[in-house]
Parts: C-alpha cells; structure tokens; sequence
C-alpha cells in the first residue's frame, strides 16, 4: 500500500511538472516538445485520478475503523457495512493501479514499420500477401492512420513479394505489435482446378519508426548504391537510375527502395527502413541479454511464430496465442480488426505481467522497490 502511495505521489509531481513546462512559452518554442510534454501528461492522468480516488478511499477507511470503535453499537454496525464496501473498493482500485504501474514498452507511442513478405505458397503466399496489406491499410484509414508505402516488389500474378510500408498515428507500435509473427492461409487459389485447399504462409514484421536519437548512422559504414529500378518480370519502372540500395557494413544489412522516381526520395525512405530495423536488432539484443535467466520470447509472437490462421473453407480466423477464433473472416479481411487486436492485446498483456511478476519470485515487476 505504501508502495503505491509513493508512486502515485510520484506520478502526481511530474503531472504538475508537465504542467507547468506546457505553460512554458520556452517550451513551446522547440519544435515537437509540446506534443512530446503532451503525450507523456495523457498517459499519467488516468494514473493521477486513479489516485485520488484511491487515497479518498483509504481516508474513508480510517475514518470507517475509527467508526467501528465506537460504543454506540449502531453506529458501529453502520460502519462495519461501510468499512466492508470501502475494502472492496480499495481492492478493485489496487487491480486497476497495478495495471496502470506495469512497465510500459517504451516504443509503444512511436509510429511503426510493417514489413510484409510472402513465404512457403508461391504466387498464392504473393497474393495472400497483397490480401494483407490491404487489411492492415483499411483498419489504418478507419482508425484515421496515415499509411505511406516505402517499398514493394509485386509478384507477376500479383500480390506483393515484399512491401514495406509506415504507419503514422495515434499508438500504432502498440496496437500492431502483436501482429509480427508467421500468418497462414488455407484456402483454395483461384488456379486451382481441382478445388483442392492450399495452405500458404506469409510472415509480417512490424518494427518502431526510429528516430535520429535512437539510432545514430555513421554515413562511413555505409555503402550506397544507385541503379535503374526494375519491375515484375524484368520490366523496367521507370528509365532513370533512381534506385537506390544502401548496405550497413558493420551488420551487413541491406536495404533498397526503388518506387520513387526520385533518387533522393528512395534514399530517403531506404534510411527509414535501415535506421528502423537496426534499432530493432539493437532492442532484440538487449531483451535476449535481460531474458537469459527467465522465459523469454514465449507467445510473444516473434516472427518464427504461427501465431495466426485464416481458413477460408470455414469462414474463420483463428489466433494461437489467444486461443479464440471469429467466424467473421471477410470481415477481418476488409479491415475489421479492432476486436481481433483487443483479445490478442488482453492475452498478452497478462502474460507480461504473469512474467513481470515471476521474473525474480518475489512477486515484484522488476525494477521495482523490494
């Protein structure tokens, strides 16, 4: 209790900070910072009410003990009543603050990258690919995302080899994140004569959009070079050398980005996608490093995951680590995803937490005061 006391009253000093910097004309004169200051006071509000009324509780509480002492044996009875309805309340208050106190992903308001590639299946595995990124780019325009394509390689039956796009907007890394992972098609193809099902794969990668503080490039480790873009079936794209592919030699990744005409806006979009997966090898490095001594990576949807199942035949889509399935495919598939994304969120929230609090068997999060 006194734990959570000292928390919120931490919570509640930096709302007021927040506060006072939002009314500070200095601040507002640095570009991004209000928004930032913005951002950050949103996320301790809720935490901040929580907390009065949790306190208020707890005052009612004393002065309920107080009551029950007392010898009128009326008063005392009424205030039993009272103090047995103030500890539910306080109980049902503590839930919802340990929600509030997990620790949070620190890229879960950042924009994000989703990386979508067609794997096992062939043109079919293309095309389910395609089918993909039209789910993800519809439930972005119903939520009012922005979506910006930064790279694609179409399959000459159509569908996408590979596209690469950024989503912009509200929290997006952490309603998609969930969502990297191995997805898996079962359903007729449209060439297929004997009506037989196929079962296809297509892997999607969502990584935080990384900005120029997470992630500094030294332009020396770098290899750019510039080509004429190609397209399906060797057709050419456009006749100018705008391609640009740009290799990170130290790590050996390598990006390239040909969908603009514009050699400069390639290069551009190629550093976005560079600078974004390097701080995802960076982040997956020091989370292997933190999980060496506890379970990690289980039913996190890591991308050597199956983590979902779209059956056609049966008009369902199942998702593995949930453990639900929705008979509501074609909706899914046109975009519908929101309540799809809750149960997965709901189910992997409360594993974090399970994995927090069992980390170091004192029932404590880490980092947290013993």
């Amino acid at each position: 209790m006194a734990d959570f006391q000292e928390r919120i009253e931490h919570a509640s000093a930096r709302a007021s900070e927040l506060e006072g910097q939002m009314a500070d004309p200095e601040v507002a004169k640095q570009p991004g910072q209000m928004q930032k200051i913005a951002k950050e006071l949103g996320r301790l509000r809720p935490l901040v009410e929580m907390g009065d009324r949790y306190r208020d509780v707890l005052t009612q509480i004393d002065g309920a003990r107080s009551m029950v002492e007392e010898d009128d044996a009326e008063m005392a009875e009424l205030a039993r009543g009272e103090l047995q309805e103030l500890e539910a309340q306080r109980t049902e208050l503590e839930e919802e603050l340990t929600e509030l106190l997990m620790p949070r992903d620190p890229n879960d308001d950042k924009n994000a990258l989703l990386e979508i590639r067609a794997g096992t299946g062939g043109d079919e595995a293309a095309l389910f690919a395609g089918d993909l990124f039209r789910m993800y780019s519809r439930y972005a325009e119903t939520i009012g995302w922005k979506i910006e394509p930064l790279s694609s390689s179409e399959s000459a039956a159509g569908g996408f080899k590979e596209v690469i796009a950024l989503l912009t907007g509200d929290a997006v890394f952490s309603r998609l994140k969930y969502e990297r992972g191995v997805h898996r098609v079962q359903r007729v193809p449209a060439t297929e004569s004997q009506g037989r099902i196929h079962t296809s794969t297509v892997t999607v990668a969502v990584m935080p959009e990384a900005e120029d503080v997470d992630i500094d490039i030294d332009p020396q480790e770098l290899r750019i070079d510039v080509m004429r873009a190609g397209g399906p079936g060797g057709q050419s794209v456009n006749t100018t050398d705008s391609a640009v592919r740009i290799t990170h030699l130290p790590t050996g990744l390598i990006v390239q980005c040909q969908d603009e005409k514009s050699q400069h806006k390639n290069k551009a979009k190629a550093m976005k996608v560079l600078r974004s997966r390097l701080l995802e090898a960076k982040q997956q490095r020091a989370e292997a490093e933190r999980a060496s001594e506890r379970r990690s990576q289980v039913g996190t949807g890591e991308r050597s995951e199956k983590i979902r199942t779209y059956n056609y035949a049966q008009t369902r889509v199942t998702d593995h680590r949930a453990g639900i399935t929705l008979h509501k495919l074609d909706a899914i598939i046109a975009g519908d995803l929101g309540e799809l994304l809750d149960e997965v969120a709901k189910v992997m929230t409360a594993r974090a937490k399970e994995d927090a609090t069992q980390s170091d068997g004192s029932g404590r999060s880490p980092g947290e005061p013993s």
